[in-house]
């Protein structure tokens, strides 16, 4: 547990980008990202990153990534800590009978969303996956589901059918070609989900105050919503910096 003006270097390793920030106990000082394919190349961006003596991770994308984070905050002198998801933190207690299954992404998501609001949300992080997560006032995670993102959907059909190549599209309630088709089906699956975790969490008797809407895809996903979205850019690494200070 560091004191809570002590910087923090928050590193949020996911399927396809690692974000960076280094926070200095009133905001981001500094924020940045890198491919995760590029991994070993991390540390390149960290320029006066160095003012923290200790880092705070989430990582999903396997053994090799952690292996060259470890490497790149050693080569620094900084200390790192990759989280695990737990039965309970700063707040939030976790549904999962296995709390360790429940990635430490989502479980960090959480904690930030814990900490900006007291109330119901719904945290929505749409990326390479799209993640829906209820969590009710109080901190109580009531669970969530995982889907294909966007992304991942257009790619899935430009793989998986003969007849069908990926070809960028725009959005269209009613969409009269192929590319449209693909692009606005993706959105309209994405939306879709989001929208069915809403109504659970209402017919279990909680009602979302606020959707908080995170990750690569959030910008294309929010217009085509029924509920208002907050889009917070930085709610992982957020989550991160209430772990690292123990609040």
């Amino acid at each position: 547990m560091g004191a809570r003006g002590e910087p923090v270097l928050a590193i949020d390793a996911g399927n396809t980008r690692i974000k960076w920030g280094v926070h200095d106990g009133r905001g981001w000082a500094m924020t940045g990202a890198v491919a995760t394919a590029d991994s070993a190349s991390l540390a390149a961006g960290w320029h006066g990153a160095t003012l923290a003596r200790r880092a705070i991770a989430s990582n999903v994308a396997g053994p090799e990534v952690a292996a060259n984070l470890a490497r790149a905050c050693a080569d620094r002198g900084i200390a790192l800590e990759i989280i695990r998801s737990v039965a309970e933190q700063c707040g939030v207690s976790n549904a999962y009978a296995d709390p360790a299954q429940l990635g430490t992404d989502r479980w960090a998501a959480l904690v930030g969303a814990r900490g900006l609001a007291a109330d119901a949300v719904l945290i929505v992080m749409a990326g390479t996956a799209l993640t829906i997560d209820a969590l009710a006032a109080g901190g109580r995670f009531m669970g969530g589901v995982i889907v294909p993102g966007p992304a991942m959907m257009r790619r899935s059909l430009d793989r998986g059918t003969a007849g069908l190549r990926l070809t960028e599209g725009r959005f269209t309630p009613l969409p009269r070609s192929t590319p449209d088709a693909i692009t606005s089906g993706a959105i309209q699956a994405a939306a879709g989900a989001v929208e069915r975790m809403a109504a659970a969490m209402r017919e279990s008797g909680v009602e979302p105050a606020q959707l908080l809407l995170s990750g690569g895809a959030a910008q294309e996903l929010q217009p085509h919503l029924h509920m208002a979205a907050l889009l917070h850019e930085n709610l992982v690494l957020d989550g991160l910096v209430l772990i690292a200070r123990g609040t």
